[in-house]
């Protein structure tokens, strides 16, 4: 891939669309019905406007923060997204090197098309690499009705595979006919039961929470985070934006009932993450300086690999560091922690219309 080409993630997708053709194409990019979400996700973060500081020191600035016990370069990772191969050979593997060789965090899909023993074994350069955290996805007691998946079908090309799952018979599936759903599961019974068979050295996040009350349902139970996500508009079509739904989940979180809940389990709070729309490290200083601990991403990685296996993905993981470092610097703020609402104002009555301060 030509670095004199592609500047942004928007050069990044354009680019990966022409190359995976209409079927994955489609699959990748679209999601439930109309769009309306997968839109939104995108387009809510242009109601928010950086206010810029001067004369400060910014010669400095530390991008860094940490994340499942493990230093990062960035507050961005890969959410976990299935059937990487059908972007480049090289699959997850690509995907794990290129992350690991960044410094940032990478979800792995149960849907990989590469054995999680390869797809760790590729990030084995990385400090403190392994597997940390269990990355739950709890907003699919059914798929939504993704319009082009009905009419494309969707499965992967013949001599490739889903390695990490597998059937009755031994055999690993190429689609996803026999996946059973239980849309009966419910807090009650689903995480004591996940914590009792999860190893106390991993994290566990609950990926798809999008209501303050369930932050505060979840804040009850001896985990260590949420993923506030709308599946990247692939289930609920009309679901608010991430950007939307993300300052009452972050507030609940920080809220006093849910610290008490979490101290009487000897806990602290809740880490927030968040997993859509990001285009841009302006993007990701939004959403931390309204309320997000770390911001995840699926799609990107997937563009980068159609575009040129790992060497694409370090090109879009680099344009997004480059990204939020300038505008940290900008923003005057030197550390991820200086990133607050304080940095923000709000765009009322439409883009553009009356600026607010949060």
């Amino acid at each position: 891939m030509s670095k004199e080409k592609d500047f942004t993630i928007r050069d990044i997708r354009e680019d990966a669309t022409k190359k995976l053709g209409k079927v994955h194409s489609e699959y990748i990019n679209e999601g439930a019905m109309g769009l309306i979400t997968v839109q939104a996700n995108e387009l809510a973060y242009n109601r928010y406007r950086i206010i810029p500081r001067i004369l400060r020191d910014v010669s400095n600035v530390d991008t860094s923060t940490t994340i499942f016990g493990t230093k990062v370069t960035f507050p961005f990772g890969f959410s976990p997204a299935a059937m990487h191969m059908i972007a480049h050979p090289s699959g997850e593997i690509g995907t794990s090197s290129a992350a690991s060789k960044a410094g940032i965090a990478m979800g792995v899909s149960h849907w990989a098309t590469k054995s999680m023993e390869d797809i760790i074994a590729a990030g084995k350069n990385a400090e403190g690499y392994g597997y940390k955290a269990l990355l739950v996805t709890v907003d699919a007691p059914i798929i939504g009705r993704r319009l082009s998946e009905l009419r494309n079908g969707i499965g992967l090309p013949e001599g490739m595979s889903f390695p990490n799952v597998v059937e009755d018979d031994g055999s690993t599936p190429n689609n996803f006919k026999n996946t059973v759903r239980d849309a009966s599961t419910q807090f009650s019974t689903f995480l004591p039961w996940l914590v009792s068979v999860t190893p106390p050295t991993m994290e566990i996040w609950l990926k798809g929470i999008y209501h303050p009350e369930d932050v505060l349902l979840a804040s009850s139970y001896p985990i260590a985070g949420i993923i506030v996500s709308n599946h990247g508009g692939r289930q609920l079509d009309t679901a608010p934006a991430i950007l939307e739904a993300l300052p009452a989940c972050a507030a609940a979180a920080r809220s006093p009932h849910a610290l008490h809940l979490r101290s009487k389990l000897g806990l602290s709070r809740l880490k927030v993450g968040i997993d859509g729309g990001i285009r841009r490290g302006s993007d990701i200083f939004k959403a931390l300086a309204l309320g997000a601990d770390m911001c995840f991403a699926g799609r990107i990685p997937i563009w980068g690999l159609a575009v040129d296996g790992e060497d694409g993905v370090s090109r879009a993981i680099e344009i997004l560091r480059q990204e939020f470092e300038v505008t940290m610097m900008l923003a005057g703020c030197i550390s991820v922690g200086e990133i607050t609402k304080e940095s923000l104002a709000v765009v009322e009555g439409g883009v553009p219309g009356i600026i607010s301060r949060l």
